[in-house]
Parts: structure tokens; sequence; C-alpha cells
């Protein structure tokens, strides 16, 4: 029987308070991230680190007691697939600014002696940023360790049906306690990290992807959410503007898609997580939170959305701020990443969850057609 290797990859997080600045240094070298020329990106990110990790990122992390719990959670989740798959695979976790890093990972990989490789990424929507990055990375180290073995880049997969199904039952386990605590105007916010503008522009299909996704999974709301005002019966869709405000009629399920976590002074798309909570203040709306570009709970989860926009939305009047959870180890995530593996585990190259290029001809950053 074939041996494969599976290897899931992840943004990581520091361990100690020590780790804080070199976490961010590499974070900000990245030359997906911030593209500039080497001798001014070194620069840049040697200056960001410094002044992060003493200030916002010091006291994010503080909250947590200077350590991320990324790396367990995505440990968490490869176990739960491990189990899930036969026995001859096996699923390792590979971080792409923190320890255990490429590099350690493609030795283990190599020791392992698989025939075959599935690379994974913790991220159901593609960008050049994350799943290229990541994606580039491997490839280097695995050339350095000699791991020259027939490989499959699973480049996106945010229609997948197990992690829509997840992410439906989650927000409407929220929904339901919502509607017990007595709210009945309630507006679910879909918030995915943001974007610079122009790497949008320039051909990154991330934006596109989070907003199909979010279709996806408001479709399936209306098999899992029992709306009051239409007595059980089936709801109406009313859909979100990811570009203005949402609608609503009061018959169906009120939504929206928003981003959060903006850094620097670059223009990034929008509507920002304030935005959409302003807009959702001033319609006298409680809401619920999901951030569908997450997969398990981290520091934009556990502070950020948990803390931060928490205090925010209180400020601005809104006495109903729920968060549903991230998919992380569900079992109709776990299945549906299952399912993905098995599908393409006689393939090779780049392929999206279908086998075909998904988006528009106009992201010319999309990794399939490029690379497909």
């Amino acid at each position: 029987m074939k041996k494969t290797a599976v290897v899931l990859f992840n943004l990581g997080g520091p361990d100690s308070k020590e780790s804080i600045k070199p976490f961010l240094f590499n974070f900000f070298m990245d030359k997906n991230i911030v593209r500039l020329p080497l001798p001014f990106r070194y620069l840049l990110a040697k200056k960001i680190s410094v002044n992060r990790s003493k200030n916002e990122a010091n006291d994010s992390y503080g909250l947590l007691g200077y350590k991320s719990p990324l790396l367990e959670n995505s440990q968490a989740q490869a176990d739960a697939l491990e189990k899930t798959l036969e026995k001859n695979f096996k699923v390792f976790v590979s971080m792409r600014y923190w320890h255990p890093m490429a590099n350690e990972v493609a030795q283990e990989v190599k020791n392992y002696g698989p025939d075959k490789i599935i690379l994974l990424p913790l991220y159901p929507q593609f960008s050049t940023t994350t799943t290229r990055s990541s994606f580039q990375t491997w490839k280097a180290a695995a050339r350095r360790a000699g791991l020259d073995v027939p490989t499959v880049e699973l480049c996106c997969y945010p229609l997948n049906e197990g992690f829509v199904k997840a992410s439906a039952e989650n927000i409407n386990t929220v929904y339901q306690i919502a509607q017990n605590e007595g709210h009945k105007n309630i507006r679910i916010l879909f918030s995915a990290h943001g974007l610079p503008e122009k790497i949008v522009r320039d051909g990154d299909p991330y934006q596109w992807q989070c907003e199909q996704a979010a279709e996806k999974i408001v479709e399936e709301l209306k098999f899992v959410i029992s709306n009051p005002a239409q007595r059980g019966e089936k709801s109406q869709i009313i859909k979100g503007d990811s570009s203005a405000s949402p609608r609503n009629d009061n018959k169906g399920i009120d939504w929206q898609i928003c981003y959060q976590s903006r850094v620097g002074r670059l223009k990034w798309i929008g509507p920002s997580l304030d935005e959409a909570l302003e807009k959702a203040a001033q319609d006298k709306k409680a809401v619920i939170v999901y951030p569908h570009a997450f997969t398990q709970e981290h520091v934009e989860t556990l502070v950020e959305l948990d803390i931060e926009y928490k205090h925010k939305a209180e400020a601005l009047g809104i006495f109903g701020y729920y968060r549903a959870p991230t998919v992380g180890t569900h079992p109709a995530y776990i299945d549906g990443l299952a399912a993905i593996i098995r599908k393409h585990i006689d393939r090779s190259g780049v392929s999206p969850e279908c086998g075909n290029v998904i988006c528009p001809a106009s992201f010319g950053h999309c990794y399939a057609r490029q690379y497909g």
C-alpha cells in the first residue's frame, strides 16, 4: 500500500514573548506580503517587528499568555484528519512564519518516505499572500531536503461541502442562542482578513473567493435556520452587498461580508468590520460575526473579534454581539478535507478542489490558471 504524506499549511504564531518579534519579522519579510525590493523590505520588516512587538502585538498576544494557540489548534485538525483517513496516510503541519516551518517539516516528510505528497492549506480561499507563499516556501524547502516525490498542490476549496456545512451549523447554533436571548433583528457579518486593494487589483482572487464562500454558506443556512417571522417555513435569502449596505425585509437572513485586521496606510478592501458594525448599530441589529476565512481559533478571533470588536460594538450601542466559532475539528469540515484528499490521490500538479479552474479569467494570479 502506497504511503501518502499530507502537509497542512498555516500562518503560524509566536510560542513565547521572545518569539513575537522574530515571528513578525518573518511575516513582513515575505515578498508576497510586502512587495518591496529586498533592502527596503528588510528595513521595513525590522522597523515594524520592533514597534509592533512592543505595542499592538505584544498587547494582543499578552492576553493569550504570549503564546498563540494556532499550532495546537492546527495540530488538532491534523490529528482528526489522520484518524479519518486510511492508515497509509500521515498528516504533517507546516507553518509559514514560525515553527515548525517548511525546512523542518520537509525533512520529517522525507524521513517518513512517502510515495505521494498532498499539500493542503488550512486557508479555504486562495491568496497570493497565504497559499502561494506557503507553496513557494515548501517547494524550496523540499529541494533543499532532496525530497523528490510526486506532489499535488490543492490550491483552494472555498465551496467545499464539508466546510460550508460546518460553517452553517456553527452559525446556526449561535443564531438560535441569539434568538433565545430575545434578539429578533440579527445580522450575520462574514468577516475575512483584509488585503490592500492593490493586491486584489493585481489579480489576486481572494476577495472573490471569500464572497463566493459566504454566498454558499448563506444558501446552506436556509436549510438550518428557522426564521420566526416565517413560522418555520424555509427562509428567503436576502443577499448582502459586499460593497454597500445589506438589505433586509425582515423575512429572511440578513447578512454582509466585511474585512478585518487592517494595518498601515494603504487602502484596503472593504467594507471594514468597523463600518459594518456602525451600520448594524444604525439599523438596530444584533450581530453574529463569523470569520469564514479562518478555520481555527487564534489571536485574530480570540482577541480581535472576541474582545476588541466586542468592545467597539458595545460602544456603538449594539447590545447583541455574538461570534460563531471557526470550523476547527468539526466532523463535517474534517470529512470535507478527507474527501478532497481521496479525490486527488491519483493526480499530480496544481488543482482546486473541483479539479477545474473556478476563478474568472480577470484574476491573473489564480494559481490553478497559472500553474495547473
